[in-house]
């Protein structure tokens, strides 16, 4: 993006749409964004600081110019995406990005939650706390701003849920309309009712996400409408900036470990992607380990690394409560294989109860998230038995998406009616001392002082 705002930064980068598979260098991608000659997905990238010539972006100079912009009103200034659009694929009119202030995120520090999962310090990056409440929204703004500037009047996506609704609020802030197509019966309505409220056209197709990806892929052949899944690369470019404001947050000090859910690996992808270009670049002087956690129903990316060394896809008949990464063919695997090697991470899976327990936990730190933001926090436990990461180890959990995203979900949990068929009650016992059921009482306040001095009395004890 070309900077209309602060005079003092003249750097617009040159940016390629670069195929991931055979390298073909692409002017204009096709509807699939999928290369024309292999039809792999394609990638961005800036060939002047792959030829390591980087030098014309000072890091300091940089660091000193995003810092600035905190200060400034301008709604791209405001933007946590937009703030670092030196990094970005350049926009001629700053004035024509849809935004809704999106990023600026917070860094929290996870102290129950560090001491579960036997770590010294814990922190975790909540990108739930987005505008429409999922990590989407960064990587929205730059897609959807591209739609509108090449004229397209409809923007459509499959999804699990979180997408349609960022994608319809971006829709509707740039004057567009929305597709979208989701699975039936297996969305949460808090997501859906983003969508509807934002006004989308909204499709419940008799498939899973899988299915609904493959009927979009047909609709954008045969009508004008622009692609809003992450297969589209301008989506990633967006959601790498989370990578960048968390080195701010950290003094440019990056963490040994960053762990990230994973569904579709476009989150994973574009977060690996951010970290080598910081480093490339100078911004930062080594690389995070990038560990992506799946839960067990939906683990596509962990067979396939377990049983072929992420050579070729194992796709699975995804099954998960934590319906954001019910995800059995995810379309960004080779990205996410190739930020996996290049930062010496990992992969683990994790089962129903554990996601249930780690998101409980995650509350007990004041910090609600969904389902699929917790396999995080329950993936890191295992990591840290495996001795993949140390106690002394500095990490960071990628929370995708906020605890209203899934109500249902919570209110069942504390309930125990989440896991009503479990066949061994032993399997679900760890839940109990993290329920909190609602109490029904008489309306006196006899009642009241009695339950809370029972309540006290467990505390102490």
């Amino acid at each position: 993006m070309t900077d209309h705002i602060s005079p003092e930064s003249h750097v617009a980068q040159t940016s390629q749409l670069r195929c991931i598979g055979c390298g073909l260098v692409c002017e204009k991608p096709r509807q699939n964004f999928r290369c024309a000659s292999c039809n792999d997905l394609l990638e961005i990238v800036y060939p002047a600081w792959e030829a390591g010539s980087p030098k014309q972006l000072a890091a300091a100079g940089l660091r000193a110019l995003w810092r600035q912009r905190r200060t400034s009103r301008l709604p791209a200034d405001e933007s946590g995406v937009w703030r670092f659009r030196e990094l970005l694929p350049a926009f001629d009119d700053g004035k024509a990005v849809i935004t809704l202030r999106e990023g600026n995120t917070p860094l929290y520090e996870m102290p129950y939650c560090a001491r579960v999962s036997g770590m010294q310090q814990l922190r975790a990056k909540h990108q739930g706390m987005n505008p429409t409440g999922s990590f989407k929204d960064t990587g929205m703004t730059v897609a959807a701003s591209v739609a509108g500037r090449e004229g397209f009047r409809w923007v459509a996506c499959a999804s699990t849920g979180n997408t349609s609704a960022s994608m319809a609020a971006y829709a509707a802030r740039g004057g567009m309309r929305s597709l979208v197509l989701i699975p039936e019966g297996k969305v949460s309505w808090g997501k859906l009712s983003q969508a509807l409220d934002y006004g989308a056209l909204t499709c419940q197709l008799k498939t899973d996400f899988d299915g609904c990806m493959r009927v979009l892929n047909e609709v954008v052949q045969r009508m004008p409408v622009y692609l809003l899944n992450s297969v589209n690369p301008y989506r990633l470019e967006g959601q790498k900036t989370a990578a960048i404001e968390l080195m701010e947050q950290l003094d440019w000090q990056p963490p040994d470990h960053v762990v990230v859910p994973g569904g579709n690996l476009g989150n994973s992808s574009a977060l690996g992607k951010a970290f080598i270009e910081m480093k490339r670049l100078g911004l930062i002087s080594v690389l995070p380990k990038v560990s992506v956690i799946q839960a067990a129903g939906a683990n596509a990316l962990v067979r396939s690394m377990r049983e072929n060394g992420g050579k070729k896809l194992i796709s699975v008949h995804a099954e998960t409560a934590a319906s954001a990464i019910r995800i059995g063919n995810p379309a960004s695997w080779k990205k996410a294989v190739a930020v996996l090697q290049m930062t010496c991470g990992t992969v683990e899976e994790v089962s129903e109860v554990e996601i249930a327990l780690a998101k409980a936990e995650i509350g007990r730190d004041g910090i609600g998230c969904e389902p699929a933001s917790a396999v995080t926090l329950a993936g890191l436990k295992k990591l840290v038995k495996r001795g993949f990461v140390k106690t002394g180890d500095t990490v960071v959990l990628i929370l995708t998406g906020h605890l209203l995203k899934d109500p249902d979900y919570t209110l069942k949990f504390h309930r125990g009616d989440l896991f009503p068929d479990a066949e061994s009650a032993d399997e679900t016992d760890i839940l109990k001392s993290q329920q909190r059921a609602p109490i029904v009482l008489d309306a006196s306040v006899d009642a009241v002082v009695r339950t809370l001095k029972q309540a006290d009395g467990q505390l102490e004890t």
